[in-house]
């Protein structure tokens, strides 16, 4: 993506389903977990660079005894630093007492981190200050095992200021309005009715402290999670570890946000990507298996787990987004998907350059559009593979012509390279659009001057400023006659409210082309009447049941749009012609038929509250506040 954007973050989940000795003794060290853990984060690092958090729990260890452990980290490599702290521990073991290294009862006594339930998370920030307070795993603390608990996630909530004041009705004093807190301190309250439930059941039948495990034993945790997540309105999945070790994985009822799941008889396993826990454990991909939307992967004290309905399932609409660009292109389903998103550009692209595949030369942005570029020169071929086939049969070609039709093959270039070695440093903007220029190197001599047409594919173009500022205008000094950008994925045209830094309607380059669009036409006054609209509705409460914005969008064709976007984002003094191609919705929904959440393309939320958010976003804009709108 040449606009580059924050994204939803990551979890990693390691239950070890044997006692920690097992490990010692099969695997020659007690860091089985923390080595495991480790990679599962390691390989999920491009979904958070803002900071990380390790949380540990110790099962049936003595009173008296720590047995909850978290480092968090906002430092330059923080999983790297986590686990550099971690590892110290177990160090200072070997150099002070190496007799008792292999001996897990003296470790759980004596050293943290040394437990059997691991939770991990990556944090990206779409909102709030990159500060330690904001990383995950957050700890909610009591004096009572069963009370305690360890939350991590990917979420957002379109809905945080609602739960906020639910908790206040239920007499809670949230130390924060963020929805990181809300969510917590929200299962945390019915965690806390599940233990009064359970021990007023059993009181009087048992005595302490052997009553602790009866309620350890008996809280039914889907209950909880049932009562805690049915007013969420937003895209999640949520890890959880309680004190005793009992763990869940609960995902949204239209499975927005990604979790996969694998287990043996040694561990279970729960991560954001596949790719994570095949590179952790080498797992079979046909093993590895999806939290459905609506439920709970629930692991017990005891290593046991199954999934539970939480709450009824809707329409699925997992976040297409994955596809395209968030997730790791190394897993093979996504691999091909991306590959599909650039083979079903062809006939667009086609009909742009008038066919006139001898005077074209196709490249791509790196790194991540390189996937759908591969797909886009593999329909290419078929492409050429079918014309040669009706010259060969259908012309009476000569020996020669036919050598000539049988040896062409399209042009492919890699035009653009990124140095990564070279920090824009600088913050003004003026300074550092002309630094960004230098992070980009073209390649010179290998386009006809003023003949070539230069076809480029981006995995998505979000606000276009990189296009404009950078990648333009070093493309137009290789003199092509034109130069073509091509999308792998549809116009981005709404916010998301559901974990991506996409919240303000004014960066989006599609919203500023059909603005310019509505001036153009003489038909400006419309969005005022959708202002009009959504303030009204959200003064009802009623902007949950419509997307008004949409109708501003809907006087204009997709080409148009397009046609706009390629005059926004040309630089002044451009020699070269610009023209934008879009990957359509309905081709996004044939690469990516099982993840279908296109709601940044065409304004259809998953969720009641993702309309309430885009109309607010649009009053916003509207009225200058540079606010996210949830």
């Amino acid at each position: 993506m040449s606009d580059a954007i924050k994204h939803e973050c990551g979890i990693a989940l390691v239950r070890l389903r044997k006692p920690l000795q097992y490990y010692i003794d099969k695997y020659g060290t007690p860091l089985y977990g923390i080595k495991r853990l480790y990679v599962l984060m390691e390989k999920q690092s491009n979904r958070g660079q803002d900071g990380a958090g390790v949380g540990n729990v110790k099962l049936d260890v003595p009173p008296g005894h720590r047995y909850i452990s978290r480092y968090r980290s906002v430092e330059n490599r923080p999983i790297t630093d986590i686990f550099n702290k971690i590892n110290e521990k177990y160090k200072e073991v070997l150099r002070n007492n190496p007799d008792k290294f292999k001996d897990a009862k003296w470790l759980q006594e004596n050293l943290a981190y040394s437990g059997e339930v691991w939770l991990g998370h990556l944090r990206y920030g779409t909102h709030g200050k990159n500060e330690i307070e904001n990383c995950h795993p957050m700890l909610r603390q009591s004096n009572w095992r069963s009370r305690n608990m360890l939350v991590a996630g990917n979420f957002n909530m379109t809905n945080a200021d609602e739960l906020f004041h639910k908790l206040v009705k239920l007499g809670q004093h949230p130390k924060d309005l963020g929805d990181t807190v809300t969510v917590m301190e929200k299962i945390g309250h019915f965690l806390d009715e599940e233990n009064q439930r359970v021990f007023d059941r059993f009181k009087g039948i048992y005595e302490n402290p052997a009553l602790s495990d009866i309620i350890e034993d008996n809280m039914d945790l889907p209950r909880v999670l049932h009562r805690a997540c049915r007013d969420f309105d937003g895209g999640y999945a949520m890890a959880g570890v309680t004190g005793f070790g009992a763990s869940f994985v609960v995902r949204d009822p239209s499975g927005i946000r990604p979790a996969y799941y694998w287990a043996d008889d040694e561990v279970v396993i729960v991560a954001s990507e596949k790719t994570a826990i095949k590179a952790a454990f080498n797992a079979n991909y046909d093993d590895i298996k999806e939290v459905q939307p609506g439920h709970a992967l629930i692991i017990d004290k005891h290593g046991e787990y199954n999934e539970f309905q939480i709450m009824k399932p809707l329409e699925k609409k997992s976040c297409s987004f994955e596809r395209i660009y968030f997730s790791r292109g190394s897993d093979p389903q996504i691999y091909e998907e991306r590959k599909q998103l650039g083979r079903l550009l062809i006939p667009q692209i086609l009909e742009e350059i008038d066919y006139d595949l001898e005077n074209t030369v196709f490249s791509y942005i790196p790194n991540t559009a390189e996937t759908a570029f591969f797909g886009m020169v593999e329909g290419l071929e078929q492409y050429l593979a079918d014309w040669r086939l009706r010259r060969i049969t259908q012309d009476n070609l000569a020996p020669d012509e036919i050598k000539r039709v049988l040896s062409f093959r399209p042009r492919i270039e890699k035009l653009v390279s990124k140095d990564v070695k070279l920090r824009t440093f600088i913050t003004n903007d003026d300074e550092r659009d002309e630094m960004v220029s230098h992070v980009y190197e073209m390649t010179y001599e290998v386009i006809r001057k003023g003949i070539d047409t230069v076809v480029l594919i981006d995995d998505s173009i979000v606000r276009g400023t990189t296009l404009e500022k950078s990648i333009l205008k070093m493309l137009d000094r290789l003199s092509p006659k034109r130069i073509i950008i091509v999308s792998s994925a549809p116009q981005i045209r709404y916010p998301d409210c559901y974990g991506i830094d996409m919240s303000k309607m004014k960066e989006f380059v599609a919203f500023r082309a059909m603005l310019d669009l509505l001036r153009k036409n003489g038909i400006e006054y419309m969005k005022h009447e959708v202002y009009a609209q959504s303030v009204g509705a959200l003064q009802t409460d009623n902007a949950y049941e419509e997307n008004f914005v949409k109708q501003l969008y809907d006087k204009f064709t997709d080409e148009e749009i397009s046609q706009k976007i390629a005059e926004i984002v040309t630089p002044e003094n451009m020699k070269a012609e610009v023209s934008m191609i879009y990957q359509t919705v309905e081709n996004l929904h044939k690469a990516c038929p099982n993840h279908t959440g296109d709601w940044y393309f065409t304004g259809n939320y998953p969720t009641r509250g993702g309309n309430r958010v885009v109309n607010r976003a649009f009053v916003n804009f509207m009225e200058g506040k540079l606010v996210r709108a949830y």
